[in-house]
């Protein structure tokens, strides 16, 4: 009966365990073939992300529901004229609850990091071709760590092997948002596009799991003493 017992609340335990997006804040390339063009009025290819400096991006998103365990981060930046290589080494990162400066820091490392794909390329409206610019998928896998619901900032920098960036581009849409940057261990302010002085969204993804609502545990438990009471009564008949 103790093991049949240790079954059920190890199902409940893995109940939404399947790693999942659980926050996408935008593409970082779209369209056929995939690329992030400047928004018009713009001028802003990318900003610096290089975390040996540091300069650091950084942009909110909110936990709703029961919460989230978090199993990795997608980040996505290019350095120039890498080609096709992947370039990059490591990326630094935190998760901030509250403000992006003053907040709590809630979870945060240094991780190491694996190819994600080729996403696109970060162009101009005139130079819809160039490859100058390849934009990567930067997967960093990170100690699970839970989040209850509420506002966040994941900051993040990125380490790699060529001279120009690494650089962080906007989301491919264009969005105007309030994505932050801190160079050189200052403190944060929002990012801007120089050309039309508006902000931006940076593209991130975090993937990971849903924490299970508190009634599929109580939902789990009761079919697990349903069994142990039927096991019981067979015994004793």
């Amino acid at each position: 009966m103790k093991k049949l017992l240790t079954l059920c609340l190890a199902a409940a335990a893995a109940t939404g365990s399947q790693a999942v997006v659980l926050f996408d804040n935008g593409a970082a390339a779209s369209g056929t073939p995939p690329v992030s063009v400047i928004r018009p009025g713009g001028t802003l290819f990318g900003a610096g992300a290089q975390a040996s400096i540091p300069n650091i991006v950084a942009d909110d998103f909110s936990v709703t529901g029961p919460g989230w365990n978090v199993e990795s981060l997608t980040f996505y930046g290019y350095q120039s004229f890498a080609g096709s290589a992947f370039t990059f080494t490591g990326a630094t990162w935190s998760i901030v609850s509250g403000d992006v400066n003053a907040g709590t820091v809630v979870a945060s490392g240094t991780s190491t990091i694996t190819h994600g794909g080729l996403v696109g390329y970060r162009v101009t409206p005139t130079t819809l071709t160039n490859t100058d610019r390849a934009i990567f998928a930067v997967q960093a896998d990170v100690p699970d760590f839970n989040l209850g619901p509420g506002s966040y900032w994941l900051r993040w920098g990125l380490t790699g092997t060529l001279a120009s960036g690494p650089w962080q581009p906007p989301t491919a849409d264009g969005a105007v948002g309030n994505a932050a940057q801190s160079l050189a261990n200052a403190a944060f302010a929002t990012l801007v596009d120089a050309g039309d002085g508006l902000g931006v969204e940076l593209p991130f993804t975090i993937q990971g799991s849903l924490v299970p609502e508190p009634s599929t545990y109580a939902m789990l438990l009761a079919g697990a003493a349903a069994v142990l009471s039927i096991t019981r009564r067979r015994r004793r008949g």
